[in-house]
């Protein structure tokens, strides 16, 4: 067993299905708790822990990518695939951002930036807030989820195209 393998399998290969599952999930859940208090309430911490997760996973699954791709036969496909992954991490850290806002915005502990904005602020102004954290959150996970079926797309091209291309 070398570094980049575990049990013989492709280190990428077990990374990957971990990012795919909690990269989308992630996003999904930074929706939620934009638009669904109770949602938000029960999400609490998860959401940002999630995504620090995915953060996390995104450039030990690019490393362990490059030394797959090294591994196997040059091809145009895996070519695409390793910069289409290149992309991904710009999305995670804006996850990860949106994520930590949404939770300090949201949450009902005396942590809540709402909380402590509203004794400053003009309600309009605290709307306009509430408005751009949501439309981020919405633009983030599009985004993210968007770029995150590109690359598995790509990857899925370089491992079984083979079998479709005839």
């Amino acid at each position: 067993m070398t570094s980049d393998t575990i049990a013989g399998l492709p280190l990428h290969v077990l990374l990957v299905h971990a990012v795919v599952v909690l990269a989308p999930l992630t996003a999904i859940a930074v929706v939620l708790h934009a638009f669904w208090p109770a949602a938000a309430r029960r999400l609490g911490i998860v959401t940002p822990l999630a995504a620090l997760v995915v953060l996390v996973l995104v450039p030990l699954t690019t490393n362990a990518g490059e030394a797959l791709e090294k591994a196997v036969p040059r091809s145009e496909a895996v070519q695409e695939h390793a910069e289409l992954g290149d992309t991904f991490l710009p999305w995670a850290i804006a996850l990860l951002v949106i994520a930590v806002a949404q939770w300090f915005w949201t949450t009902s502990s005396s942590w809540s930036l709402k909380n402590r904005l509203a004794k400053r602020m003009s309600p309009r102004a605290l709307l306009v807030i509430d408005i751009v954290l949501k439309v981020l959150a919405v633009a983030v996970a599009i985004g993210a989820i968007v770029d995150m079926v590109l690359i598995g797309d790509g990857g899925a091209r370089a491992v079984w195209g083979h079998l479709t291309s005839g």
